[in-house]
């Protein structure tokens, strides 16, 4: 799709590791201007902003949600959908990133719900961190976000860019970019297509009890 004929998209893009000028920060910078090559208006996050205490009931009651969850509880309102670059921990996701997300899902409504959302990851390895990037989509699946079915994992992504911050295989690039064009297309039809309804139901339990069961409808939804 042309940009000039593009309706407005907001994404939310962040890695979810800590460290300063790592691979995924460096993938999450390329995605970020790769969105906003392709008609995009992208907020820029980092980790950082999000980090947490463990997630603890009991702090939940006493003190409430802390101000990471609640940045990215608010930067998730913003946006129409998000990209995470996510690091691959012991073939599984960050501890960071999770813990972030169990206490950004505590708000009501819950910000994850109906968004679209594409995952991205960077690795030293020949698989890419794809295994952490499985393991990412279950959560926010849960949690009802439209995960893009294809996911990007850049295999040994220490020597994958350029010095332009690029990646240096033209095919890979390309891809990348095509991938990012395609995930922005499906946000816009999703925040522009008028009679598009959005349903999440949390169910816990055997029977549909208010302890077990949560139940989140978008606006154009008729109420429960």
């Amino acid at each position: 799709m042309a940009n000039e004929r593009r309706c407005s998209v907001r994404l939310l893009v962040f890695a979810a590791s800590l460290r300063e000028g790592s691979l995924n920060e460096q993938l999450a910078s390329l995605a970020a201007k790769v969105a906003e090559e392709k008609g995009a208006t992208v907020e820029r996050a980092s980790m950082e902003k999000f980090e947490c205490p463990s997630y603890d009931t009991d702090v939940e009651l006493e003190v409430g949600i802390p101000p990471g969850a609640q940045a990215l509880h608010d930067k998730l309102g913003a946006a129409d959908g998000f990209i995470i670059s996510s690091p691959e921990y012991n073939a599984s996701v960050s501890g960071v990133l999770k813990n972030a997300i169990d206490w950004a899902s505590r708000f009501r409504p819950q910000p994850f719900n109906g968004k679209q959302a594409f995952v991205i990851a960077a690795s030293p390895s020949m698989s890419g961190g794809k295994s952490g990037l499985w393991a990412l989509r279950q959560p926010l699946e849960h949690l009802g976000a439209r995960v893009y079915p294809d996911m990007f994992a850049l295999a040994q992504a220490h020597k994958a860019f350029d010095a332009s911050g690029r990646i240096a295989d033209s095919k890979l690039q390309q891809w990348f970019e095509s991938t990012i064009e395609c995930f922005i297309d499906l946000v816009e039809a999703s925040k522009h297509y008028p009679d598009l309804k959005k349903q999440w139901v949390e169910f816990l339990g055997e029977r549909p009890e208010e302890e077990t069961t949560r139940v989140e409808l978008g606006a154009t939804a008729a109420a429960v």
